[in-house]
């Protein structure tokens, strides 16, 4: 895999790990991690797509895995800065490193909130402010596909699990904003910074899209999305059940969606949050086809 280095704003810099097709006309997608989640976690991902014909990049979120610096080593960030300060900069290296291309973005969790949030901006900016020579330097997105991605608005859960959902959230949050950041367990595995948690919990208090310090309306802007949006759900997920992905496809009438409730029926084996990856031989071919062709996985 290569290996490019991307730098962000106050030192941060990330690796991006690069599986490329010969052809330079094959489409690009981008993998975009969960919290707490290393890049490398979806390498057998990564390799079903690009064994399927596609262009794959990998990279980790700010303060996972390869990105400097760590945690607890920079001040603390939230949404914002994931969506309008870094991703903006992964991407403008994923286009110099495939030139011309429009890739896609592949976001599991977290990721695929990003994913969203990011193309929805991206592609209000680009309709109301192109240029002569195509898209806008945050514009050029092809079409994005989640998976595991769902609001996590307490009432999206089910009837049963509401208090369950208000109470850990909001104790997360709580946590995190007392701490500065969150130090994993309960919902979580690993370490995250107090920001993003505490984002997290006003999204799952409000359902709304608020992330702190920014000036966009992304609620709006994701009612605008027009791109085409392939959501997946797992039905052993308990962290993005369907009732909260169907929440949050619900807040893009305007995306050109295509919905996959994977059960056993699909042949996949491993159905939960997490464990997925280990049938990326029966998602990755799936996924593939229809960034290609969007042909609608069964």
């Amino acid at each position: 895999m290569e290996a490019l280095r991307v730098d962000s704003v106050g030192a941060v810099s990330f690796v991006l790990r690069v599986l490329a097709q010969d052809d330079p006309g094959a489409p690009v997608v981008l993998i975009l991690p969960a919290m707490a989640l290393k890049a490398k976690f979806y390498l057998p991902i990564a390799r079903a797509l690009h064994a399927a014909g596609l262009s794959v990049v990998t990279t980790d979120l700010r303060a996972q895995g390869e990105s400097t610096p760590g945690l607890h080593e920079q001040p603390t960030f939230g949404y914002r800065e994931l969506i309008e300060v870094d991703l903006p900069r992964v991407l403008a290296a994923v286009r110099t490193r495939f030139p011309g291309s429009r890739p896609y973005l592949f976001g599991h969790s977290l990721g695929g909130q990003i994913a969203l949030l990011h193309t929805a901006a991206a592609t209000a900016e680009q309709r109301h402010a192109p240029t002569a020579d195509g898209p806008t330097a945050d514009g050029g997105i092809a079409g994005v596909c989640v998976i595991g991605t769902g609001t996590v608005y307490w009432k999206a859960f089910g009837f049963r699990r509401w208090a369950e959902a208000l109470l850990k959230i909001q104790t997360i949050g709580l946590v995190a904003r007392v701490r500065g950041y969150w130090p994993g367990g309960m919902l979580i595995g690993g370490a995250m910074p107090g920001r993003v948690m505490t984002d997290w919990a006003r999204h799952s208090r409000t359902s709304r899209y608020r992330p702190a310090g920014t000036t966009r309306d992304y609620d709006r802007l994701l009612a605008e999305l027009d791109l085409p949006v392939l959501a997946i759900s797992l039905d052993d997920d308990r962290l993005g059940p369907k009732s909260n992905v169907d929440f949050l496809c619900g807040r893009m009438p305007r995306a050109r969606l295509d919905r996959w409730h994977i059960t056993a029926s699909a042949g996949v084996a491993h159905r939960d949050h997490f464990a997925w990856t280990k049938d990326a031989a029966v998602i990755g071919p799936a996924v593939a086809a229809w960034i290609r062709d969007r042909r609608r996985p069964q």
